[in-house]
């Protein structure tokens, strides 16, 4: 029995994570192999998790996670060997991906015959101007979906998710549009009634010239940062920044670790487990596109959160 793919793309912090820890969280029996970018965003919490071995992070209620690193053909091989192969894969693609290569690399006839790419899902912020998707990424995401969920429509203004459908169509995207309400969105329409179905073959878009288009820039501190300060720090960033997260422990409360996280605009502060023994203090990865951040920069600004 072949095991369809979930394809789920999307930009920088447009919701993606939510939407896989909802259909965790919520998988009704179904036993769903999640391949992520980042073990840290999906909600596991402790008492559902069965083991772990092989990078691969097995939960009570069936379902898996695993990291998606280095050959994706090759974990898709390891999943399918599992006893008992799960019933469905779901695939998180990284924010600066752009999907048509992946969807080309799933049409690999082993792989088509064996877990066929079923539903190709595109997270979109509801929040985000509808002149973002004249971005040239953004609209190679659009292009290859089947579904557009629109995401954090809590947070948008009133209007917004009006305004953002009437952008989506005027890109011409043949893709069923949905509301996706904290990252829950309908099963059935994600996940085929009848499994023994195999999707056609899909089309896609000429391979493009790969374009550096982003960068990483990580800091780390061994010392406690100030929160105000932080605050201060991400204020002067926020403008050239696409995404950062990490992990810090403040002056103010010492000795405890937080989960940081900014995207779209808005940064979010969590409780963290307690640091692995000689992790630093606070470690912060910056995403910026190429040229508009440098080192010296982000070192300065960042340095001043050092302290009281």
């Amino acid at each position: 029995m072949s095991v369809p793919i979930l394809l789920v793309t999307g930009f920088l912090g447009a919701g993606k994570t939510t939407v896989v820890n909802h259909l965790l969280a919520h998988a009704d029996g179904r036993r769903i192999a999640a391949v992520v970018n980042d073990f840290g965003a999906i909600n596991i919490d402790a008492e559902l998790i069965a083991g772990a071995s092989d990078g691969v992070v097995s939960l009570a209620n069936g379902c898996i996670c695993c990291s998606l690193e280095g050959d994706l053909l090759r974990t898709l091989s390891t999943l399918l060997r599992r006893d008992p192969k799960p019933d469905y894969i779901v695939i998180e693609t990284s924010g600066v991906a752009d999907p048509a290569d992946i969807v080309r690399n799933l049409m690999d006839p082993v792989i088509l015959r064996e877990a066929p790419l079923e539903t190709v899902l595109c997270v979109l912020d509801a929040t985000a101007p509808p002149a973002a998707l004249e971005d040239a990424l953004q609209r190679s995401q659009l292009r290859v979906a089947d579904i557009v969920a629109l995401s954090k429509l809590d947070l948008a203004n009133e209007g917004a998710g009006l305004r953002m459908r009437e952008a989506i169509r005027a890109q011409r995207v043949p893709a069923v549009v949905v509301d996706a309400t904290h990252g829950e969105l309908p099963s059935a329409l994600l996940f085929p009634a009848n499994v023994d179905r195999a999707p056609a073959p899909r089309e896609v878009a000429p391979r493009r010239p790969a374009e550096e288009r982003f960068e990483t820039l990580s800091w780390t501190s061994d010392q406690p940062i100030s929160l105000p300060r932080l605050q201060q720090a991400i204020s002067r960033l926020a403008p050239k920044l696409a995404r950062a997260k990490g992990l810090f422990e403040s002056v103010e409360q010492p000795g405890r670790q937080m989960v940081f996280q900014f995207a779209a605009g808005r940064a979010t502060l969590a409780p963290a487990d307690a640091p692995a023994p000689g992790a630093a203090r606070t470690r912060i990865v910056f995403i910026a596109e190429l040229g508009v951040l440098s080192r010296a920069e982000l070192d300065g600004i960042m340095e001043a959160c050092v302290g009281s």
